[in-house]
């Protein structure tokens, strides 16, 4: 029977001739600047398309192409409860953070499309109250 298991032992012969440590250097930290290069005065555009639906509020910005996708906030990511998702209040929030992100990339303009579902909603063959013979001009 072994009393001292061999893994043991190695542990403790290569912890004693350890390089010895380093000081610590100094680096430069570099200022990494994410937006397009522009002149002073001059706009930065890119598209802001919002899509509401009965479920969730998506607020997503992209270049002026639409190819690359800037900043992408939904309405579900900014509340907890799932009932809360399509409400005003969490809409909101996705506008601020997306406005903020904005920001710090340079973009100073914003093209909006908005996007929701239809209200193409009523089944029943006529509205409410409306005959179904009857045709309004």
């Amino acid at each position: 029977m072994l009393r001292n298991p061999p893994s043991l032992t190695l542990l403790s012969c290569c912890c004693s001739e350890m390089a010895p440590r380093k000081g610590k250097e100094k680096k430069e930290e570099q200022v990494i600047s994410l937006g397009p290069q522009v002149a002073e005065g001059e706009n930065v555009f890119g598209v802001c398309h919002i899509f509401a639906s009965f479920n969730d509020t998506f607020v997503h910005v992209t270049d002026l192409s639409g190819k690359e996708t800037i900043c992408r906030v939904t309405g579900g990511m900014k509340v907890k409860a799932d009932r809360d998702e399509s409400s005003p209040y969490a809409a909101m929030l996705a506008a601020q953070d997306v406005a903020q992100r904005c920001k710090e990339l340079g973009i100073t303009a914003l093209h909006i499309k908005l996007r929701a579902t239809g209200g193409n909603r009523y089944v029943g063959g006529a509205w409410p109250g409306i005959p179904r013979g009857c045709v309004r001009s």
